[in-house]
């Protein structure tokens, strides 16, 4: 399953939060589903270009029930260095971080060319006292702990699901620290392998998510387990209908 079905399939009418939309996948695939309200965060220039494109080209202007923010979250608000590093003279935007030193990645591999890098707004999602979050997506290559810290009243207020995806080769620990830290605020995680959904609690990262921090290199373990799913109990029983997960 992948993160528009996994949304589509747990969908309750109200405002989506796309945290990294890069050029508009999900906001494009959800934000046709009823009652909804996309909020679709992408801090790169280049990429926010392309998310604005895609949805004029889908509507012809920017509609209502969507709003496009060119800010970064994070745990407060302020500015920070968004770093996007270059191979083979293509900037590998998909890999921008606010949290991963390219620099000193680009000294440990020479197929990195250039590091270039963008003065960027970052705010917590609390800050837009948002009432009515029902689902969350959640991809910001390393800095997962500080979008969570920053939109922790959203989530006791909300308790919307979520995707997230955590990546130990972004930040070491992090596939421990990211479902703890939402353990505190009530949730628990979910991983999808080949059809069989397990607790988070046994993902084995030595053995299911060995990579490379470098962007020049696409070497991975097979499996490579990435995404991750966050509920909080009253919605275990909507996940158990579309995956073998105990209703309680």
């Amino acid at each position: 399953m992948d993160e528009p079905d996994f949304h589509r399939a747990l969908f309750r009418p109200g405002t989506l939060v796309d945290i990294g939309a890069h050029s508009g996948a999900m906001t494009l695939a959800l934000a046709d589903l009823p009652w909804t309200r996309i909020v679709a965060f992408e801090p790169l220039p280049t990429a926010f270009a392309r998310l604005e494109q895609a949805v004029r080209a889908r509507w012809g202007r920017i509609p209502a029930h969507i709003s496009l923010r060119p800010e970064a979250l994070g745990e407060a608000a302020g500015r920070l260095a968004l770093e996007v590093a270059v191979v083979g003279g293509i900037p590998q935007e998909q890999w921008a971080s606010v949290a991963k030193d390219y620099a000193a990645l680009q000294a440990d591999d020479p197929r990195i060319e250039a590091v270039q890098r963008y003065d960027v707004p970052v705010l917590p999602l609390d800050s837009l006292d948002l009432d009515d979050v029902t689902a969350i997506k959640l991809d910001a290559e390393g800095a997962e702990e500080e979008v969570l810290r920053g939109a922790a009243a959203t989530l006791r207020r909300c308790h919307p699901v979520l995707s997230v995806e955590i990546e130990e080769r972004h930040r070491p620990g992090s596939t421990r620290r990211v479902p703890d830290l939402l353990a505190e605020a009530g949730y628990e995680g979910w991983y999808e392998f080949y059809g069989d959904w397990r607790p988070i609690g046994q993902f084995d990262p030595a053995a299911m998510q060995r990579a490379s921090p470098s962007p020049a290199s696409f070497e991975t373990s097979d499996p490579y387990v990435f995404c991750f799913y966050f509920v909080t109990p009253d919605r275990r029983p909507d996940l158990a209908a579309l995956a073998r997960v105990p209703a309680k």
